[in-house]
């Protein structure tokens, strides 16, 4: 029954391309801006009245609330594990409490390294631009402040993620939201809610690796590239196929080898860019606490009226949960896969995550473009081709390409590093999301259907490159925001479980017990 579905829905979409693409070649418009506008009429716009509705008398997306009330639960219901617990994570990811006898496919560190592939990257360079660009300097505050609370949200998904893993006959290990929402919600004798709430979440996350996890990195990374070396732009369609030629090579190698190549890129990058950031940052010191006052004064700017300061909140949650993932459960399918003596153990690891990917690296992004005033055109440069330029960045949510020239505008060369370093991360990121959309797609149709799945990613590769921005960023929010539903409902209803699971390893810490 499955497959029929799947073959119905296949020939359904296939039909509808073609069609659009028949009316293309009988237009004035190229193939490339065919697919696109399939893209967009036939995807983005149905899943955005859907996925994306506003509270009536509120004009406040669900989700976003959604999201702020599961956060902030979690937050208070685990007594700020996020603070308390902050130093131990530390040791944790360092080793320092390693036993040799945990069971788990990977070490505590290239866990955290594998799920920061799929979160610090184009979110941090393009997300934050865009969010500025369309927000303002506000949009900052609510970004490190959801990721603060996100914190607590990692802790709860990732512990779960431990505690329902299943080892496989082959030695394979299997987690993710997707078992802990059926297995925990069955044995609280909500199996079918839980079945329903897994199967939810699973379609989602599929969608989610085929747009944030992989068409944004591919157009984001673009558009970046293309601002540095032009000739691109007349052929996008050659970087979406060298991405995906790359992208295929690796994904065939399961979450031990996304690890080890993860454990090795994510480290470099993020120095490369963290240091770039420091450097602009140092060079105009004098100007970071007007940046900061900046952020706190636009943050709670009510001169627009209500709807003008609940849209600088809604950016803000948007971008930021885009950026570190917290509540929407795809690094509970990558922790559950860390050698651990404790499920609480990669809980604790876990809500590093958001610290490093929103408050360390977001903020210093934001700071780096406040501080250059690139997100104001006109206040940037006297030369109106440029503004013309970096408005169109702004409007057309090419984050990428305005970060890049915010950096080259205080270190010229820069540029041509950022374009080095944000191809790694773009790639990092897809194969490390080609991972979580396989586990859930392979939950949903088996073991034998995995290589359906990986064809079609490497597909939202190429496509990546010829869909555009605006297009895929929607897509990309529908599908993430999206997981949130089903995930921080389970979470709510486990939340039990992992107040348990997390007295029970606090104990065993106090009696300096090895666990």
């Amino acid at each position: 029954m499955k497959s029929t579905h799947l073959l119905l829905l296949f020939f359904s979409f296939n039909s509808s391309l073609q069609t659009c693409l028949a009316e293309g070649l009988n237009s004035d418009k190229n193939w490339q801006e065919s697919v696109d506008q399939f893209f967009g009429d036939y995807l983005v716009s149905p899943l955005i009245s859907v996925l994306f509705w506003k509270i009536p008398g509120l004009e406040m997306p669900l989700v976003v609330v959604w999201l702020l009330a599961g956060a902030l639960f979690f937050t208070l219901r685990m007594r700020f594990v996020n603070v308390r617990l902050f130093k131990h994570a530390i040791e944790l990811v360092c080793g320092k409490h390693d036993t040799g006898k945990s069971e788990g496919e990977v070490t505590h560190f290239q866990a955290l390294t594998t799920a920061l592939s799929a979160t610090v990257g184009l979110g941090n360079i393009a997300g934050v631009a865009i969010a500025i660009g369309t927000g303002g300097p506000g949009a900052t505050f609510w970004m490190v402040l959801v990721g603060f609370l996100g914190m607590s949200s990692k802790f709860a998904e990732c512990l779960l993620g431990q505690k329902y893993r299943r080892v496989r006959p082959d030695g394979k290990i299997m987690g993710g939201a997707m078992h802990y929402l059926s297995e925990g919600l069955k044995e609280l004798n909500l199996k079918h809610l839980g079945g329903l709430l897994a199967g939810i979440f699973c379609v989602l996350c599929i969608g989610a690796s085929f747009g944030g996890g992989n068409a944004f990195q591919v157009g984001q990374s673009l558009d970046l590239i293309k601002s540095v070396f032009p000739f691109l732009k007349n052929y996008p369609w050659a970087y979406g196929l060298i991405m995906t030629i790359l992208v295929g090579l690796v994904i065939l190698g399961g979450i031990q080898g996304i690890a080890r190549v993860a454990s090795k890129i994510v480290p470099i990058m993020c120095g490369i860019y963290v240091l770039a950031c420091l450097a602009i940052l140092l060079l105009n010191l004098n100007s970071i606490p007007d940046a900061i006052a900046l952020i706190f004064k636009s943050a709670f700017n009510m001169e627009a009226g209500l709807g003008g300061f609940l849209g600088i909140l809604i950016i803000g949650v948007k971008r930021a949960v885009f950026s570190n993932e917290a509540g929407i459960g795809s690094a509970a399918i990558a922790h559950s896969a860390a050698k651990v003596n404790h499920p609480a153990e990669e809980g604790v690891v876990a809500l590093l995550e958001p610290f490093i990917d929103t408050i360390v690296v977001c903020t210093m992004t934001a700071l780096v473009i406040i501080i250059t005033g690139v997100y104001e055109p006109t206040g940037f440069t006297n030369d109106l081709e440029e503004q013309t330029m970096l408005q169109g960045y702004i409007d057309k949510d090419k984050g990428g390409a305005l970060t890049s020239k915010a950096m080259g505008s205080v270190i010229p060369w820069f540029p041509y590093v950022l374009s080095v370093a944000v191809f790694l991360f773009a790639f990092s990121t897809m194969i490390s999301w080609s991972y979580y959309g396989e586990r859930c797609w392979v939950w949903l149709f088996g073991d034998g259907s995995s290589i359906t799945y990986k064809c079609i990613f490497l597909l939202f590769s190429f496509l990546g490159s010829i869909i555009t921005a605006q297009n895929i960023l929607l897509f990309s929010d529908l599908m993430i925001l999206g997981m949130a539903f089903p995930n921080i409902l389970g979470l709510f209803l486990l939340s039990n479980k992992v107040k348990n699971e997390l007295n029970e390893y606090n104990k065993l810490r106090e009696t300096n017990k090895k666990i």
